[in-house]
C-alpha cells in the first residue's frame, strides 16, 4: 500500500525551480570540499514526529489525519513501518531514528511489550534489507509512561530503575539486530522538580551505574554502536541533569565515562539552555565529544521546545561551519527531530517540511565551505589573537610565563592598544557569503 500516492521521488532541480516538491540546494551527489552532500550531512528522519505525531498540543487534540489512524495498535505499527520506508525512498534520505515505543505499542506486561517490539523489528529489518536504508540510532522511551513519573535511571523507586534497565537492555539488542550506527540516551525525566525531596548524589550515581551496565552489555553482545547522550536543560523536568554540553561532559568526566560517550546535540535544546547551537557544537568539539545532531529550531518568542523545522540560513551556515571545523560528523548524522506546525496537517506537508530543512542545511554547507576555503574565520581570529604569536604572548601560550615574569613585563608600562572586534562588519560579511551561494 502507498501512503503518499500524490508524491513522487523528490529530485534536485536547482535554484530556478518553482516546484515545491523539489530540492533547490540539496544535490546529494554534488561534491563540496571533497565529499558529497549526502556524505557530509547523513540526513535522518525522526520516526516519532513524522509518523506518530498528530499535531496535538496542550490545548487541543491532533489535527493530522493519517491513513493508519483507524487501525488497531499493532496494525497501526505495521503500517507506519511501510510509510517510513516509502517516505525515506521518495525523499532520498538514507537514515531514520526511533524510540522503542514509537515503533511498537506497549502491552500489558514487559513480555508482551517485547513481543510487540520483536514483531515490528523483524519488519524493519526486512524493509532495511530491501531498501538499503539504515538506522542512524535508536533509543528507549523512558519518559512517557506514568511509571517514570520520578525518572528512570534516576528514579527514587528501585523497581522503576530495574524496569528501565530491562528496557535499555532490549534497546541495545534491537540496535544490534538492526545494525544501528549509534545508540542514544535522552534523559527525558532524569532530573528533579525540587531539591526538598531529592538525593541528587544518589540519583547521579545511579545514572552512571546504568550507563556502565549498558556499556558492559553492549560489549557482551558485540554491539559496537557509538553511544550518545542528548543534553536538554528542562521540560519535562524542572531541572535535568544533562542540562547542556558542558554539564554533560562534566558528568561523564566525573564518572570516568568520557571515553565511551559523545553528545547528540539539538538546536532547540541549546536555545532552552540559553546558548546558541554553535556554542554547544564548539563546546563538544573542543572536548572531543561531538557525536551527532538533532536538527530543528526553536521559537525565541516561546519558552518551550517547539521543534520547528530548520529554515534559518544563518543558523544552518554556522552549524555546518562547526561540523567542517570539527572534521565532519563521523558516525553521527543530522536527524530532523522536528515537527510540522499544528496547522500543517496534510500528508504532503511532511515532504515540504523536510525539503525546506534539507535545502537549508545544503545552503548552509555551501556557504560554510566558502568560509573554509577563504579562511574567513581563520583570518579574523588570527588577527584578533595575533599578540599571542610572539613575544610575551608566545611565552604565555607555551607555558614559559610565570606570574613574576608577567609582572616584570607589565611594569615596563608599555602602551596597551586593543583592536576592534568588528562584530557588525563580520555579520555583514557572513550575510554576503550566505546570499552569494
Amino acid at each position: 500500500m502507498s501512503y503518499f500516492q500524490s508524491v513522487g521521488k523528490i529530485a534536485y532541480e536547482g535554484k530556478g525551480s518553482d516546484n515545491p516538491l523539489a530540492f533547490k540546494h540539496y544535490n546529494p551527489q554534488e561534491k563540496v570540499l571533497g565529499k558529497t552532500m549526502e556524505e557530509h550531512m547523513r540526513f535522518a528522519v525522526a520516526y516519532w514526529h513524522t509518523f506518530t505525531g498528530a499535531g496535538a498540543d496542550p490545548f487541543g487534540v491532533g489535527t493530522a489525519v493519517r491513513a493508519w489512524d483507524t487501525m488497531s495498535e499493532m496494525d497501526k505499527a505495521k503500517a507506519r513501518v511501510e510509510a517510513n520506508f516509502e517516505f525515506l525512498e521518495k525523499l532520498g534520505v538514507p537514515y531514520y531514528c526511533f524510540h522503542d515505543r514509537d515503533v511498537a505499542p506497549e502491552g500489558e506486561t514487559l513480555q508482551e511489550t517485547n513481543q510487540n517490539l520483536d514483531t515490528i523489528v523483524e519488519l524493519l529489518k526486512q524493509n532495511m534489507k530491501s531498501s538499503g536504508k539504515k538506522l542512524l540510532w535508536n533509543t528507549a522511551n523512558m519518559f512517557t509512561n506514568p511509571r517514570f513519573v520520578h525518572g528512570a535511571g534516576t528514579s527514587s523507586n528501585a523497581d522503576v530503575y530495574a524496569y528501565a534497565a530491562a528496557q535499555v537492555k532490549k534497546g541495545l539488542e534491537v540496535g544490534k539486530e538492526l545494525g544501528a550506527e549509534n545508540y542514544v540516551f535522552w534523559g527525558g525525566r532524569e532530573g528533579y522538580e525540587t531539591l526538598l525531596n531529592t538525593d541528587m548524589e544518589m540519583e547521579l550515581d545511579n545514572l552512571a551505574r546504568l550507563y556502565r551496565m549498558a556499556l558492559d552489555y553492549a560489549r557482551e553482545i558485540g554491539f559496537d554502536a557509538q553511544f550518545l547522550i542528548e543534553p536538554k536543560p528542562k521540560e519535562p523536568s524542572k531541572h535535568q541533569y544533562d542540562f547542556d554540553a558542558a554539564t554533560t561532559i562534566s558528568f561523564l568526566q566525573k564518572y570516568d565515562l568520557a571515553g565511551h560517550f559523545k553528545l547528540n546535540l539539538e538546536a532547540n535544546h541549546a536555545t532552552l539552555a540559553g546558548h546558541t547551537f554553535e556554542h554547544e557544537l564548539r563546546t563538544a568539539a573542543i572536548n572531543g565529544m561531538l557525536g551527532s545532531l538533532d536538527a530543528n529550531q526553536g521559537d525565541l518568542l516561546l519558552g518551550w521546545d517547539t521543534d520547528e523545522f530548520p529554515t534559518d540560513l544563518y543558523a544552518t551556515t554556522l552549524t555546518m561551519y562547526e561540523l567542517l571545523r570539527a572534521g565532519g560528523i563521523g558516525r553521527g548524522g543530522i536527524n530532523f527531530d522536528a515537527k510540522v506546525r499544528r496547522g500543517s496537517f496534510e500528508d504532503v506537508d511532511l515532504f515540504y517540511a523536510h525539503i525546506a530543512g534539507m535545502d537549508s542545511f545544503a545552503w548552509g554547507l555551501k556557504a560554510a565551505a566558502k568560509m573554509v576555503e577563504s579562511k574567513f574565520f581563520d583570518t579574523i581570529i588570527g588577527e584578533r589573537y595575533g599578540s599571542y604569536g610572539s613575544g610575551i604572548g608566545e611565552e604565555i601560550v607555551s607555558g614559559k610565563a610565570t606570574l613574576k615574569s608577567l609582572e616584570q613585563y607589565a611594569l615596563q608600562n608599555n602602551p596597551i592598544k586593543n583592536i576592534s572586534g568588528r562584530q557588525e562588519r563580520i555579520k555583514q560579511q557572513i550575510n554576503e557569503i550566505i546570499y552569494s551561494v
